[in-house]
């Protein structure tokens, strides 16, 4: 956003690099031991496209970074970095470790995910007859 009542706005504004930062939270399967948060960064790391490109992260400034349970992927906002690109991979990663029967993608806000267990009800057979 620029606005034309004061140059010196404008000129802060341009000269302010916006960054775009995606989420992707982990935090149920990583407490039960389930999902292992470096090896899922490394697959991300190594499957990244940039450009239709892998490889290219460092060279176009996106840092790929995790706490305990999260990965954060900071991206440049005029590279246009794409989160549906997160979640594919995301679902890749759970299906190539087996989990993909048991964990989705969710997207949690505008920009992050969160992955869940699917709700299975408990209830058994026997109590509606």
């Amino acid at each position: 956003r620029t606005y034309q009542s004061t140059n010196t706005y404008s000129i802060m504004v341009k000269g302010k690099k916006s960054i775009v930062k995606f989420v992707i939270d982990c935090t149920q399967p990583v407490d039960d031991k389930v999902l292992d948060v470096a090896q899922f960064e490394k697959y991300l790391h190594d499957r990244l496209k940039i450009g239709g490109k892998t490889g290219q992260l460092a060279t176009s400034g996106v840092v790929l970074s995790r706490d305990r349970t999260k990965l954060t992927v900071a991206s440049p906002a005029e590279l246009g970095f794409s989160k549906r690109q997160l979640k594919y991979l995301s679902k890749r990663y759970l299906k190539k470790q087996q989990l993909k029967n048991y964990m989705r993608v969710v997207a949690a806000s505008k920009n992050s995910y969160e992955m869940r267990y699917y709700a299975i009800s408990g209830g058994d057979g026997d109590d509606e007859e």
